[in-house]
């Protein structure tokens, strides 16, 4: 029961930690969320919004990506996620692959970090296209696969197939909190881990 003294550099640790990874979050808004077909609508929100408070807990560099906002075509991110980020400015494209748009690749990249933990809608596009690219930089990619959600279950594990033989690390929204948190003596995160964990697996 005696963990190591000296815990494993956070920053070179091949393990997902809070000093080695940024969250990505790309157009959850409304139109988006309610075309999913993949999985039941609510837990998807009550999931990515779920990653959305670990990435807070954790400190996690967290970049916000909209589609379409500024031409009057579509609505903000949902108040879920943006209120969990209230000083978050979301960056707004017309790019459908956020990755050819020049400002949300240089907020990526300003982050600093290689783990890039992904989640879009669509999976088959709007999370598919720039994570290939980001592989393509170098960049680890880690899509949160119960936190997002494609035009139809088929499309959906398509998307993630394609990512992994694209060398993509699928994970879950529990999986990264337990891999976050890592070690029960890491006393300043746990009722913050406890209240995320208990408040989606009890909805």
């Amino acid at each position: 029961m005696t963990s190591f003294p000296t815990i494993r550099d956070p920053h070179t640790d091949h393990l997902l930690t809070p000093h080695n990874a940024a969250l990505v979050i790309i157009d959850y808004q409304p139109v988006q969320v309610g075309s999913i077909q993949s999985m039941e609508k609510r837990t998807l929100v009550a999931n990515i919004t779920a990653v959305a408070k670990t990435a807070k807990l954790y400190g996690l560099p967290t970049v916000i990506a909209t589609v379409n906002v500024a031409t009057g075509r579509n609505q903000p991110t949902i108040h879920q996620i943006a209120e969990v980020f209230p000083d978050v400015v979301p960056i707004d494209r017309t790019s459908i692959n956020a990755w050819e748009d020049r400002d949300f690749v240089a907020a990526v990249r300003a982050t600093g970090r290689n783990k890039l933990i992904m989640t879009a809608l669509w999976t088959e596009v709007c999370l598919v296209h720039p994570a290939l690219d980001a592989l393509k930089e170098g960049y680890e990619v880690y899509p949160v696969v119960d936190a997002v959600g494609g035009t139809s279950r088929l499309a959906h594990e398509a998307g993630l197939l394609r990512l992994m033989q694209a060398g993509a690390r699928p994970t879950s929204w529990v999986q990264l909190i337990c891999e976050l948190q890592r070690d029960w003596n890491r006393a300043e995160t746990v009722p913050g881990f406890s209240d995320i964990l208990f408040a989606v697996e009890g909805h």
